[in-house]
């Protein structure tokens, strides 16, 4: 595949790949990232896309796979980052320290099980430190449904916690 044969079969889908990897990620420019990203992939491998059905399907995958391997190292950061900040650096102890890493990982593991909006409006709120207006403005919704989402998550994550 030529350059100008690329531009014409692979350019245009632009917009679709931006939609895939808008619904898996929420920072625009992670997803102006994932999009350069597949688009440089392609352009590597444009002398072997002759061999596949939908040139468009390899894209959307190749999208969507660099899309979930970007939330799942969002994810780790974060889960570092909350462990690290759990407990103050003079009391710990290798004992504190292992008990806390695993009471994060299964708070963690419990968020990773809540119904996909309370799961997004709980990790937007305690991890990434938005207000609830700002919540309500990016998830479309009103403040007093993102409060009783808030609520719901929080109360279902403290009963499995507690369960465990």
């Amino acid at each position: 595949m030529e350059q100008e044969q690329f531009k014409i079969e692979i350019v245009p889908l632009r917009q679709k790949l931006i939609r895939c990897a808008g619904r898996l990620l929420d920072d625009p420019e992670e997803v102006e990232d994932v999009v350069q990203e597949v688009f440089l992939k392609l352009w590597y491998i444009r002398g072997e896309l002759d061999r596949y059905d939908s040139v468009e399907a390899v894209a959307l995958q190749t999208t969507k796979h660099l899309s979930l391997n970007r939330l799942k190292s969002f994810q780790l950061r974060q889960r570092e980052q909350l462990t690290e900040s759990v407990v103050p650096g003079n009391w710990s102890t290798p004992y504190t320290d292992l008990e806390q890493k695993d009471n994060v990982d299964q708070v963690m593991r419990i968020i990773d099980r809540l119904p996909g909006l309370q799961q997004i409006i709980l990790r937007m709120k305690h991890v990434d430190g938005y207000e609830v207006e700002e919540i309500a403005s990016l998830t479309g919704s009103t403040p007093e449904a993102v409060r009783m989402n808030l609520s719901r998550a929080r109360r279902r994550v403290k009963e499995l916690f507690f369960k465990m």
